[in-house]
């Protein structure tokens, strides 16, 4: 009937637009057809109704997917109904959106790397949105009929869920109620948030060293390799230097290489061409190709093969990477920033890292030092985060009670800045006073170790681990969590370390 009702209509430039896409995109057709029965009931009827405009309801809606095929979609369908809609493919991309415009509500996809169905990448991302706009709502896409991912990413703070694929207008009915609710919320609320600095750097002598350190080589494209264990806040860094770098106008990207499996990390990296595997449906952009011009992060650079770091080395080396599939070369230009938990030097007189790749990578070395050797600073980030979750749940005027902050600057902080985080965190939650009092700090506390005669950075990051998974009863996602890595990166770690 579609079909028909075009070739009756060919000199329609709208109906021949509407009839490409729906060829385009076959593993959508449902979606499109829908769209276009949408049209016709609207249009087809009365040709003269082509040039009238339905008025829009108010609503900026951000859409998040790797799917291309998603995001025309979805454009195609809401358009029409709200007064903006922006879609990326990145999710990279999510916090640069959320700085640089207003944004009422977000679609967020589960998953983004081909191959994974955990949800985790979703779940981290809704994070990272609340962390931004704590107030923003947040729908979540979800293939496979997966329920129990849904009522996670609930339990997590997102507004509601959509399973793929959608109906029409149940997902435009969703949409209206949530931005219903959240001005019923929040009726005068700025969406965007005011943001500070992208790391809080500290007043302790090595913290004023590092500001030192970091103030000079920002401004260089120099590669930088930064050392530090679990939670000291290499990320945050690592987006410190991008922010004072001559590149800080484009967004920096990051891969967790820990994450990638061999078969999935060319693809990651370097992008490949459609067809050019079993999954390949679409062209996909690489990490590296994604960056040209700004600055790319590779975190946990120590946990890379041998083979996977030859790779590395010949794209680095080069400054140009080809996708799979492809025979043609791109010229890239990055600038650089490695971070690992490891002792790279140790892994080369090893044999297990290879030493050109070592070179090639630390042009200038930072180390961040572990929170129990600069105490100065405990209360800096202790308050920092106090305000922070109390603003996210509406705990005002909550405070430190002394003997609680001296108990946490007695505390040896195995897991660092992100396990400071989360006791404040969990505090705020569960206080029902409005004074955080010690006795209400949930610290972990195992063996008593004297952690200033520990050299092994690999031991500190075992010793965390079980720290994490003792403290949560032997749940690996809420350990995942906890620890601020990917649930397959803490399969990864614990089957080093034979856990």
């Amino acid at each position: 009937m579609i079909i028909i009702a075009i070739q009756t209509a060919t000199k329609c430039p709208i109906l021949r637009m509407l009839f490409c896409l729906y060829e385009e995109h076959n593993q959508l057709k449902l979606q499109k057809c829908q769209i276009i029965r949408r049209f016709f009931a609207g249009h087809l009827q009365n040709p003269y109704l082509y040039s009238q405009k339905e008025p829009m309801h108010p609503g900026r809606i951000l859409i998040a997917d790797d799917n291309k095929s998603v995001l025309t979609s979805l454009e195609l369908l809401l358009e029409g109904e709200f007064e903006r809609v922006e879609t990326i493919s990145d999710p990279n991309k999510i916090i640069t959106v959320l700085d640089k415009h207003s944004i009422d509500l977000v679609i967020l996809d589960m998953n983004f790397s081909v191959g994974v169905n955990t949800g985790n990448e979703g779940l981290f991302w809704l994070q990272r949105i609340h962390e931004t706009v704590p107030e923003l709502p947040v729908i979540m896409l979800t293939a496979y009929g997966d329920i129990d991912l849904a009522v996670k990413s609930l339990k997590n703070g997102a507004a509601d869920f959509v399973l793929k694929p959608w109906d029409n207008e149940q997902l435009i009915n969703k949409i209206h109620t949530t931005l219903q609710e959240s001005r019923l919320k929040s009726p005068t609320k700025s969406v965007r948030s005011a943001h500070g600095p992208a790391m809080i750097i500290g007043r302790s002598p090595a913290m004023m060293k590092l500001i030192k350190t970091v103030t000079k080589v920002a401004k260089t494209d120099a590669n930088i390799l930064v050392y530090g264990e679990n939670g000291t806040g290499k990320e945050m860094l690592a987006r410190e230097i991008h922010r004072l770098s001559l590149r800080s106008p484009h967004e920096m990207y990051q891969i967790d290489m820990g994450a990638i499996s061999e078969s999935l990390f060319e693809s990651e990296l370097f992008g490949h061409e459609k067809g050019a595997f079993t999954d390949a449906h679409e062209k996909r952009v690489g990490k590296f190709e994604a960056a040209n011009g700004s600055t790319l992060f590779l975190d946990e650079i120590g946990n890379l093969s041998l083979g996977l770091q030859a790779k590395l080395l010949v794209a680095l080396q080069n400054r140009e990477i080809m996708r799979l599939g492809s025979n043609k070369k791109i010229p890239i230009n990055i600038r650089l920033i490695a971070a690992t938990n490891r002792n790279l030097q140790e892994m080369v007189r090893q044999s297990q890292f290879r030493e050109d790749l070592f070179y090639r990578i630390n042009t200038i070395q930072i180390e961040i030092p572990p929170l129990r050797h600069r105490k100065e600073d405990i209360a800096l980030f202790a308050n920092h985060f106090l305000k922070k979750y109390a603003d996210l749940y509406k705990r005002p005027g909550l405070t430190l009670h002394p003997q609680a902050l001296q108990k946490l600057e007695s505390h040896p902080w195995p897991g660092n800045i992100r396990e400071l985080q989360y006791a404040i965190e969990k505090a705020v939650i569960l206080t029902e006073k409005s004074v955080i009092r010690a006795s209400e700090l949930s610290l972990y506390v195992g063996r008593t170790h004297s952690f200033d005669k520990v050299t092994n950075l690999e031991e500190v990051e075992r010793q965390a681990i079980l720290a994490a998974i003792s403290q949560n009863e032997g749940n690996l996602t809420a350990t995942a969590e906890q620890l601020g890595v990917s649930r397959q990166t803490l399969y990864n770690k614990i089957k080093r370390f034979n856990l």
